[in-house]
């Protein structure tokens, strides 16, 4: 944290010309803002000298400007925060990830320290403490002290759902389990299905639920009334005794094993794989071991789906500010005692990404103005962490992260092979969102340039779950742009020739899967009497804290 901001500190003493330019335009827009206040003292109608940012909601409320008071504050604030901002993103002198770093640990400090953070420089808690005759400080206050017992600013009631009651409810059956992964079938909707399934291999951060959330948001339930057959990983929730599990593991036991009891409990020879987020990045690996580890006609996977997954770790997005030697050195130390990564403190940095939106928005609502978390089935997968295991975690960091391997001709060996991308000639969908900030859009477009086949690829309105997480609904709420994909496209070349349409891209890709699925065959049970239920859907693993 200190790294950065005192590396910018320095530079910006090292260069006493380009402060004092900096220093004169600040002062410009002071000028402007003294004028301003002089206005609002008189009473003369004067426009905002500085606006928010579009996205910043902070200062949504009519008393931000009408007030002259209030308005004053705003300004003043959203003055300093802006030009500080501005200054740490022109650095002289240092490297542009340095710079965003600095700008990072900067905002969070400008963040936490807002108008709208505290009781008494906050106008609409103040409001809402007169109106209630201070009932929503009291409530304010208890949803404090719950918040304290759990650890957490809580985004939802962890009351409000339990899974395999109201969330993942969708039925089906554990039919293998191993000391990493239960595989899970779920049972047909409809009487006939294609007869080559589709794999799911979901992260492992975080718990699979996320594509099986209410009914209606379930991408399995979706797919299952498309007439396809559905299996998906369930991953185990790390301990200790697990600190050695790698990579290898996770390839192995987990994405191999998966396909290979799909492909046997259908009887088929090929299945159609779906990755989403690391779980994506892992079948892209898979995918590379798999074409040298089978025999072409033996290949097991037929084609491949990516939801928000890099492969090209360059620029991944705000999470680079975590990511540097020293401070994966640090992250590693700490799970070497252990033996594994606390889901916790995963979710915390994740969250401290967008402070504002998922911290501070919370702390305002629940704290400041009394409000009980609202239920959001969404925000309770998010709170509903995992562990990573120490070995495979650090390996990860390392090899794909820190030094960007994977995009390295035969520079990674997994599971006995080595990874060269371009070996993968299978069709690709692969699918990102406009606004995600785990795996920027332009960076995970990169697996096209890398891969050889047919390749069509989807953008989608919102963010990193949101964009995925994304039911067909009527009137439609989102939208979608999508185009083939050649080798030597650029987002920009790529963006130019892509279509865009209202709604969810599902029916984009049901069209692209459902004719490569097979023919359709009579549906088959959840489980059979080569696989018997283990136990009924969503299984076990998955309630493991």
């Amino acid at each position: 944290m200190s790294a950065p901001i005192v590396h910018a500190q320095l530079a910006w003493l090292a260069h006493p010309q380009e402060l004092a330019e900096r220093a004169v335009r600040l002062s410009n827009d002071l000028w402007r803002l003294q004028w301003h206040t002089l206005d609002r003292m008189l009473g003369v109608p004067s426009q905002d000298p500085i606006a928010p940012n579009a996205d910043d909601a902070r200062f949504a409320d009519p008393v931000w400007t009408e007030s002259p008071t209030w308005d004053l504050i705003k300004e003043w604030y959203l003055a300093f925060t802006h030009h500080t901002q501005d200054m740490l993103y022109d650095t002289p002198a240092l490297s542009s990830k340095e710079r965003r770093r600095a700008a990072f640990w900067w905002r969070k400090w400008l963040n936490a320290v807002a108008p709208t953070n505290y009781l008494l420089t906050n106008p609409v808690a103040m409001r809402k403490a007169i109106e209630t005759r201070g009932d929503s400080l009291v409530r304010g206050f208890r949803n404090f002290l719950d918040d304290l017992q759990a650890g957490n600013v809580r985004m939802t009631d962890p009351e409000d759902f339990k899974v395999g009651e109201n969330l993942a409810t969708t039925p089906g059956a554990v039919v293998f389990r191993n000391r990493l992964l239960e595989v899970i079938h779920y049972a047909p909707t409809q009487p006939r299905v294609h007869a080559e399934p589709v794999v799911i291999v979901t992260p492992w951060i975080n718990k699979f639920y996320v594509l099986d959330l209410v009914p209606k948001k379930s991408m399995i339930r979706f797919l299952l009334d498309q007439g396809l057959d559905v299996f998906i990983t369930s991953w185990k929730n790390p301990d200790a005794s697990m600190r050695d599990v790698g990579f290898d593991d996770y390839l192995l036991d987990g994405v191999d094993t998966i396909v290979r009891v799909a492909r046997e409990f259908a009887g088929v020879e090929r299945v159609h794989a779906v990755g989403y987020c690391i779980g994506g990045t892992a079948l892209a690996m898979y995918m590379a071991w798999a074409n040298r580890h089978y025999a072409p006609d033996a290949m097991p996977v037929a084609d491949w789906t990516l939801f928000t997954t890099l492969v090209d770790f360059h620029k991944p997005g705000d999470i680079e500010v975590f990511i540097d030697e020293s401070s994966i050195d640090y992250l590693c130390d700490r799970m070497a005692r252990k033996g594994y990564l606390d889901g916790g403190e995963m979710a915390a940095s994740f969250r401290l990404l967008r402070s504002n939106s998922l911290i501070w928005h919370y702390v305002v609502q629940g704290w400041l103005y009394g409000d009980s978390p609202p239920p959001f089935d969404v925000l309770y997968w998010n709170m509903d962490t995992t562990r990573m295991p120490y070995a495979m975690h650090a390996w990860y960091l390392r090899e794909l992260y820190l030094h960007n391997r994977l995009i390295q001709t035969n520079a990674l060996q997994v599971a006995g092979e080595t990874l060269d991308l371009s070996v993968i000639r299978q069709p690709l969908y692969a699918v990102s969102a406009e606004d995600d900030h785990i795996a920027p859009w332009r960076q995970t477009f990169a697996v096209n340039n890398h891969v050889v086949g047919n390749k069509r690829f989807v953008l989608s309105s919102s963010g990193h779950i949101l964009g995925i997480v994304n039911p067909v609904v009527h009137p439609p709420k989102r939208r979608y742009w999508a185009a083939d994909a050649q080798r030597s496209d650029t987002t920009d070349s790529w963006r130019r020739r892509a279509e865009e349409h209202a709604g969810s891209w599902w029916e984009d890709w049901m069209r692209w899967l459902k004719p490569r699925a097979g023919d359709e065959v009579e549906a088959r049970p959840a489980a059979s009497k080569r696989f018997p239920a283990l136990c009924a859907a969503p299984g076990s693993y998955v309630l493991e804290k």
